[in-house]
C-alpha cells in the first residue's frame, strides 16, 4: 500500500499544481482581452474577474499540495485531510471523482492506517 498512498500524494501534488496554473492562464486571458475590448466596463470588470478566480484556485489548490506533501512524510493529519479533500474531489467529474474514489480507498486500508501510525506504535511485542 506504500506505493499507492506514494501514487495519492503525487496526484494531489500534480493536480494542484495543475488548477494553479490553469487558474493563471485563465487570468492572463482575462486580463489580455480586457485590454482589447473597447467597453470600458468591461476592461474594468475582467481583471477584477481574473483575479478573483485566481484567489479561488490557489484557496482550492493549496490544501491539496499540503495533503500530498504530508503523506509523503507519512502525517496521520495529511491522510485525515487527504480524505476530506477526497470526499470533495468526488464532485469534480469525471476526474476528480476518479482521483476521490482511488484516495479513499487507499488511505481506509487497515495496512495504510498502521504506515501513518507513529514508529513507537508500529512495534508489535509477542508475550509468550
Amino acid at each position: 500500500m506504500e506505493k499507492h498512498v506514494n501514487v495519492v500524494a503525487a496526484l494531489f501534488i500534480g493536480l494542484s499544481i495543475f488548477g494553479l496554473v490553469i487558474a493563471l492562464f485563465a487570468a492572463v486571458i482575462l486580463g489580455l482581452v480586457g485590454g482589447f475590448v473597447d467597453d470600458p466596463v468591461a476592461s474594468k470588470v475582467l481583471p477584477i474577474i481574473a483575479s478573483v478566480i485566481i484567489w479561488i484556485m490557489i484557496i482550492f489548490s493549496l490544501p491539496g499540495i499540503v495533503a500530498g506533501v504530508g503523506l509523503f512524510r507519512r502525517k496521520e493529519w495529511a491522510r485525515i485531510l487527504t480524505l476530506i479533500l477526497s470526499v470533495i474531489k468526488l464532485l469534480n467529474v469525471p476526474v476528480g471523482t476518479a482521483v476521490g474514489i482511488y484516495s479513499i480507498w487507499v488511505l481506509v486500508q487497515d495496512e495504510t492506517v498502521a504506515l501513518f501510525k507513529p514508529p513507537f506504535e508500529k512495534k508489535e511485542v509477542h508475550l509468550t
